[in-house]
């Protein structure tokens, strides 16, 4: 559904008049910055030097980080899904659990064991927000990935929701390695692009570095208060 925009040049036009100057006709001009520090932070580091900034800065975050290959991926999944003490787990729906060879997992081996998995399904309304919030394990992909904080940034779509990443008790994010950038600078300059490119830029992008933490009060530091009370990257070696 469509709307139409109504008395949109005499509502600009007021708006110009009420600063006392006329209507601007041309775009403004994307100032050239002398200085650009951001941009220098890590900018020699190679996508191995990155990784280990990934790793040391999930200590420090209190996040369990493993490494494997798109061979190794199934076994490690598992193993993690496990040592978080099994389902329910919900997932995305989402093309790439399928090139990693992950269908069987989920579809086999997961109800062999017994344990409950959901897929998310935008067709079953509010029943995909009631699995994520009885989930033990949610899962998801991290788009781009920051090293410099340990940040996994999610891209929501109707079949990647929101909640997968929030709700469950714990959480787990696949981390392609070609996904790593140094730092926030590097994320936003990709979702630029995207853009420029004439490709969807989601309406809700997430960032998330590890398991929930709050230390609003007293400055303790409590964990899991607003998400998941731990979490697991697993960093694919996709290059």
């Amino acid at each position: 559904m469509t709307g139409t925009i109504q008395n949109r040049e005499s509502f600009l036009n007021n708006i110009a008049r009420q600063l006392g100057r006329d209507r601007l006709k041309e775009p403004l001009q994307k100032p050239e910055w002398k200085y650009n520090p951001q941009d220098k932070v890590l900018a020699d580091a190679t996508v191995d030097d990155l990784v280990e900034v990934l790793e040391s800065h999930c200590e420090k975050i209190n996040t369990t980080f493993i490494t494997t290959t798109k061979a190794g991926l199934t076994v490690a999944l598992n193993e993690a899904v496990k040592n978080y003490g099994g389902g329910p787990v919900v997932t995305w729906k989402d093309e790439r659990f399928t090139h990693w060879g992950l269908n069987d997992l989920f579809n086999n081996e997961w109800p062999k064991q017994g344990l409950e998995y959901h897929e998310w399904d935008y067709t079953s309304g509010d029943d995909n927000i009631r699995r994520a919030e009885q989930a033990n394990v949610g899962i998801t992909i991290s788009e781009v990935t920051l090293a410099e904080s340990a940040t996994v940034v999610l891209f929501s779509s109707k079949d990647r929701g929101r909640t997968v990443s929030f709700l469950p008790k714990t959480y787990i994010a696949l981390v392609p390695k070609s996904s790593i950038v140094p730092r926030m600078t590097q994320a936003a300059k990709k979702m630029r692009e995207m853009h420029q490119d004439g490709q969807r830029v989601p309406a809700c992008v997430n960032f998330i570095s590890g398991p929930s933490n709050s230390a609003d009060i007293e400055l303790q530091l409590v964990v899991g208060v607003h998400g998941p009370f731990k979490a697991t990257y697993i960093l694919i070696d996709d290059l």
